[in-house]
């Protein structure tokens, strides 16, 4: 057997071994379109050793089995092969029985005598067996066959052929049948040569209704989208090929847990799914984050199984305490319960010790190269000079390195992979470094450490993991992790690689995160414009709704997607709808003088915190009082009136929500003649008149007194570009008016004593919430999201202002209903994202 990159062959191209074997031009050129396949097919090609060529016959056989082999069962290709190359399995049906015999053995040992029966060697079908069986088909279906003549359907003839005969040659039934059907219909007339006529298909009957129509010819949710998890196998099942690992100088590695490694495992775990979810504690956790919260403590949960918050811990120089307290909380704060606390700095004397017998199998080295030769050999493919230094020798200096003799950064351990494979998470990946810096939680026992490449996968084996949970920036490393532990013959876990979470207008790297933070271009990790979890809490974003958007956006394997900003917006607004009560608060207040009201006289009205508040249900009110005095926003004024303008203008009337209507009947300017400092109104006691305009409002509540005064933060998108990352000058992109401070706000004195964290709608303003910054004496409050869709068109608000009643008006255009209506209405025609269809799963065994 021969290894894909053998040093023999490795001037063979791809094209030529597949023109060698038979494959057409066209056929070859389209395989080597498809990197899989093409790996796929030329580690087929070496295995069954035909890199000179091979029969055409053989060829496409080969082929089939480099695409439909199954991957639980990758340990039996070679022998396969063999059977293939000496025609002993020489037909399509042979082969699809070997693919079923033979996912159904997967890794365990092959029993050659069932093999061979269920896929028919050495079974010889004579020209008469073949011929007797298709004269019975041609009796059984022979009125069929002569009232649709030429039009029959060869193909089921030929599936009738061979349930009767499975091992019968193909081109012998072909031609029989051809045979046959000439003998029976006698020479092709010009009739059977036409195109036969299509009926026309009945109209279906109009329904009803319309909107009753659209509602049924609505997909069913799939299995995923009901449960994403679903996607992933049993513990049980871990015996099955995680994936191959190629080699320049020696055959393909198949990773995979022996029966007896699998089951002393599940004697440990139960059968249970075990998961961990293993953040570096060098920063805050971001909404990324959130989304591999979800994968990983969402398996578990939904299997009953465990999940482990492991602290990835192996670089002391930038973890702190603080990061590792944030950590715990936050994960509890987004509603997940880690079944157990631990650190990779737990298992540091393990780490050591399999280090130790890495060295003695020969699978690791002592090396003294700087990091700067290590990049230029890496990059020439070049051995290190150290590489083949005896394991004596080694043991020796990694003892030295643990014992603090020799200097930091004067030796590496490092493990020997393949310097010369196609993956360059094979190039001989750093084990330990020597650092002379006390471990956060080890404290100064060690100065040496392990690298995230030697320790991650080992800790998920000592830990047993059924599911390691990955983003697909790590796929390349699936080689070197199950390299790892194929070479220490430790149980190797499932790994799964899934697609990162990134949003627009926001960046996600912990490096650029910590510049904006340690810069101070932003206000700490918790600043509300920054997608730091703790960031979206501080905002008024609810863990809920967060972990709504991750499952909306599904566990899929389509990389470099980036979801927009307003689709995670979309969720607030979902929740903070049901949630947050209503209440009345003017940003940029305009004073409004009632004339007809007295000054002394104060008044009250019942206000609803819920569009749908019962009246016998005093809880579902709050008070606000209306005086001479009241505040309008000072947008909610114009000096020329129009049509299609529903505000305050002069001699035009407004509503005062839950109050009286008004009118203007003077306005106060100042010095130049154009800013409006006061206008005059008359109030109607007895609501006679029925305005179109309904506005918010804040009144005096008592004479000569100022209403509740806030600070009211508005918080926009941090970066006007989508994606600022693939910017040079991504800071040059910050959005100046990402914060916008409103000192002296107007509240209704309902709000007086709000607590840090409550949230509330400001009507037609937005979710706000309570920020910590606030005092006794000043309120502050963070904008969470605007009542509308400001960056994307998911809904679309008919009005700012509404009927009496207000509320403004939201139509989701992702419902049939509404997208039927949009067709209806070309002038609503909007571009929406398909919110309720997400990537179909990858479910992927091997790499």
């Amino acid at each position: 057997m021969v290894g894909k990159n053998e040093s023999d062959s490795g001037s063979e191209k791809p094209l030529d071994l597949f023109l060698n074997i038979g494959l057409d031009e066209k056929t070859a050129k389209n395989t080597l379109a498809n990197n899989k396949v093409t790996a796929n097919l030329t580690a087929v090609i070496h295995e069954a050793a035909v890199t000179d060529g091979c029969d055409r016959t053989v060829g496409n056989l080969l082929y089939t089995v480099a695409t439909k082999f199954p991957s639980n069962a990758l340990v039996h290709r070679p022998t396969l092969l063999k059977y293939v190359v000496s025609l002993k399995i020489k037909t399509p049906a042979q082969l699809e029985a070997a693919f079923s015999f033979l996912d159904a053995t997967a890794s365990e040992n092959l029993k050659v005598n069932d093999f061979e029966a269920a896929c028919g060697v050495g079974v010889e079908v004579s020209a008469e067996d073949i011929e007797s069986a298709v004269n019975e088909i041609f009796e059984e279906n022979k009125a069929v066959i002569l009232e649709q003549r030429y039009r029959t359907n060869v193909g089921e003839l030929f599936g009738y052929v061979r349930k009767k005969q499975p091992w019968a040659d193909p081109k012998i039934v072909k031609q029989l049948i051809d045979a046959k059907l000439y003998a029976l219909l006698g020479e092709r007339t010009a009739a059977d040569n036409e195109k036969p006529v299509k009926k026309k298909k009945e109209k279906p009957v109009k329904a009803e209704a319309e909107d009753k129509a659209i509602v049924e010819e609505t997909a069913k949710p799939s299995e995923e989208e009901i449960n994403p998890f679903s996607i992933f196998p049993s513990p049980e099942e871990n015996f099955k090929v995680h994936t191959e690992i190629y080699f320049s100088d020696r055959p393909v590695l198949r990773a995979c847990n022996s029966k007896e490694v699998l089951e002393k495992h599940l004697k440990v775990t139960g059968g249970k799914v075990f998961t961990r979810f293993p953040p570096e504690p060098n920063g805050y956790l971001h909404i990324g984050h959130a989304k591999a919260m979800f994968v990983d403590f969402g398996l578990a949960k939904e299997r009953g199984g465990c999940c482990y918050l492991r602290y990835d811990d192996t670089n002391p120089e930038a973890e702190k305490k603080e990061y590792i307290d944030h950590i715990e909380e936050i994960v509890r704060w987004m509603g997940w319960e880690p079944f157990k606390i631990t650190y990779t700095s737990d298992y540091f004397q393990e780490l050591y010790e399999l280090a130790v017998e890495l060295i003695r199998r020969g699978h690791a080295y002592v090396d003294h190269q700087t990091p700067e030769e290590i990049k230029e050999y890496r990059e020439k493919k070049m051995n290190s000079p150290w590489r083949d230094r005896p394991i004596e020798e080694s043991l020796q200096l990694f003892d030295d390195m643990k014992r603090g003799v020799i200097e930091e950064g004067k030796a590496t351990l490092r493990m020997k992979q393949d310097m010369q494979s196609d993956n360059f998470n094979m190039y001989d990946l750093i084990a330990y470094r020597i650092k002379f810096t006390p471990h956060p939680h080890a404290g100064d026992k060690w100065c040496i450490y392990p690298s995230y490449d030697y320790a991650h996968c080992i800790v998920d084996s000592l830990e047993n993991i059924t599911h390691s949970l990955c983003t697909l920036e790590f796929e390349t490393r699936r080689a070197s992790y199950y390299w790892l532990l194929d070479a220490l013959g430790l149980y190797q876990p499932y790994v799964w690689e899934y697609s990162r979470l990134n949003v627009t207008n926001t960046v996600m790297s912990k490096r650029k995160l910590n510049r904006l933070v340690t810069q101070k271009w932003v206000d700490g990790w918790d600043d509300p414009r920054l997608m730091t979890l703790s960031g979206l809490r501080r905002r008024g974003v609810t863990a809920t709704s967060i972990n709504s958007f991750v499952r909306g956006i599904g566990i899929t394997r389509s990389d470099s997607s980036i979801i927009r900003l307003d689709r995670l917006e979309y969720h607030i607004r979902e929740e903070l709808n049901r949630t947050a009560p209503r209440t009345m608060v003017v940003l940029n207040p305009l004073k409004v003088v009632i004339t007809n009201m007295e000054a002394s006289l104060v008044t009250y009205s019942d206000a609803k915190k819920w569009p749908d508040a019962p009246a016998d249900d005093a809880s579902s009110f709050y008070k606000v009082p209306f005086s001479n005095i009241v505040y309008i926003e000072h947008s909610d004024f114009r000096m020329k009136d129009s049509k299609d303008y529903y505000g305050l203008a002069p001699g035009k009337s407004v509503l005062l929500r839950y109050a009286f209507p008004i009118k203007c009947t003077e306005v106060i300017l100042g010095d130049d003649k154009e800013t409006v400092l006061e206008i005059r109104a008359e109030y109607d006691p007895l609501k006679k008149t029925k305005p179109k305009g309904v506005l918010h409002w804040v009144a005096e509540s008592a004479p000569g007194v100022d209403p509740l005064k806030i600070e009211v933060r508005l918080f926009d998108k941090l970066f006007i570009s989508e994606n600022p990352s693939e910017l040079d000058d991504w800071l040059g992109d910050l959005n100046p008016e990402s914060k916008v401070i409103i000192s002296e706000a107007y509240a209704v004195p309902s709000l007086r004593n709000s607590m840090v964290g409550d949230r509330f709608q400001f009507e037609r303003l937005g979710y706000f919430t309570v920020d910590k910054d606030s005092t006794p004496e000043k309120l502050v409050f963070n904008r969470t999201v605007t009542l509308r869709d400001t960056y994307g068109k998911n809904q679309f608000d008919f009005s700012e202002y509404s009927i009496p009643e207000f509320n403004p008006p939201i139509v989701d255009l992702t419902t049939p209903k509404a997208q039927n209506m949009t067709e209806k209405m070309p002038s609503l025609k909007i571009e929406l994202p398909a919110l309720k269809k997400f990537d179909t799963m990858e479910l992927m065994a091997i790499s």
